[in-house]
């Protein structure tokens, strides 16, 4: 598969192949944009079944954080990487210590920080040999609170809009992906009243949350069918594709996954099957601009404050959408554009 000839590739400024043999590293970073800054963005690992999937996949999520940053209002441009291998089994201090010598070869370019998969003790192996990392315990830690807070405070504002309810008693939610941010996004809705139904690929996760917050568990495919208002994807991208979108009950789809639309035209699938769609760049923004808010020395609660405007965030593009006639996801998208481009 050719970078350049991929149908993700969007004049990507890098795509860097990573291979260290005696770790047995292989990862692959993509840098899409720079304009407002060295990128950000964080390092998956993730078992591909091919090299072409991670390919796509660090190409899509690196550019989807230029969009992310750019409408966060943060000084830094999109970028991504990925780490083929089963973060379960195969993970070690060394491939990510190969990963930090990599990293530290872009001069700052790129800044790397946790993401599905890694976690902030594996940024400290990064950071032994680079310091343009961030999310180390020692330095920001774990944004992935940060990002479950601006999900959910994301799912109020679009309940809100679709729905016309000002809370969430009530409200059935499906939860696809019950990881650091998806089992903390549950956990918020459980305790705003919300009625769930989860799944996991992990039996264990759908073990905790049957136990701690009483819902209801399906297997992974049967997600898409069920009777609920909302459905929160929270795993890998891609989940609204032809098959799914056209098996969905809900009107809302809000969640923390990345790239929820397997292609551009699914946005449109969806408009016509009045579901409402919340960008999922911006209602996931919260773990970014939590390390931003981190990297200056603000307190947490500073932070948090920051995070909780993604809703406000989510309900101007709502009114922008209605006043010109597009839909939500053009909305933002040309928002962010305007950020970034006018920055070149």
């Amino acid at each position: 598969m050719s970078v350049f000839t991929s149908p993700h590739f969007d004049n990507h400024e890098n795509v860097v192949f990573c291979h260290d043999e005696a770790s047995g590293l292989k990862a692959i970073i993509a840098i899409h944009n720079t304009n407002l800054g060295g990128a950000l963005g964080g390092c998956r690992m993730w078992d591909y079944a091919t090299e072409e999937e991670a390919i796509t996949d660090a190409l899509r999520l690196a550019r989807g954080m230029t969009y992310k940053n750019a409408l966060a209002g943060l000084p830094w441009g999109g970028g991504k990487s990925v780490i083929i291998g089963d973060a379960r089994k195969d993970k070690t201090p060394e491939m990510f210590e190969a990963m930090g010598r990599f990293v530290d070869r872009l001069n700052g370019t790129y800044r790397i920080a946790e993401d599905v998969g890694t976690s902030p003790e594996d940024m400290g192996y990064i950071a032994k040999h680079t310091d343009h990392v961030l999310g180390t315990v020692e330095r920001a830690g774990d944004p992935s609170p940060g990002t479950a807070l601006g999900v959910f405070k994301g799912i109020q504002a679009t309940v809100l809009e679709r729905l016309g309810k000002n809370n969430l008693d009530n409200v059935k939610v499906a939860v696809q992906g019950l990881g650091h941010v998806g089992y903390d996004v549950a956990r918020q809705l459980k305790e705003a009243s919300a009625s769930l139904c989860v799944t996991d690929i992990h039996d264990d996760s759908i073990r905790k949350a049957q136990a701690e917050l009483g819902a209801t568990a399906v297997n992974p495919d049967a997600i898409y069918d069920q009777d609920v208002d909302v459905y929160v994807p929270c795993a890998l991208g891609a989940t609204l594709n032809d098959d799914t979108i056209s098996r969905l009950k809900a009107k809302v789809v809000a969640g923390a996954a990345n790239n929820q639309l397997a292609e551009e035209r699914h946005g449109n699938m969806l408009v016509e099957k009045d579901i409402l769609y919340a960008p999922d760049y911006v209602i996931n923004a919260g773990g970014v601009i939590y390390l931003y808010h981190q990297l200056e020395g603000s307190s947490r609660d500073t932070a948090m404050e920051h995070v909780g405007r993604i809703g406000d965030t989510l309900r101007e593009i709502y009114a922008k959408a209605r006043v010109t006639n597009t839909q939500p996801f053009e909305a933002a998208d040309r928002l962010a554009e305007e950020k970034f481009m006018k920055a070149a």
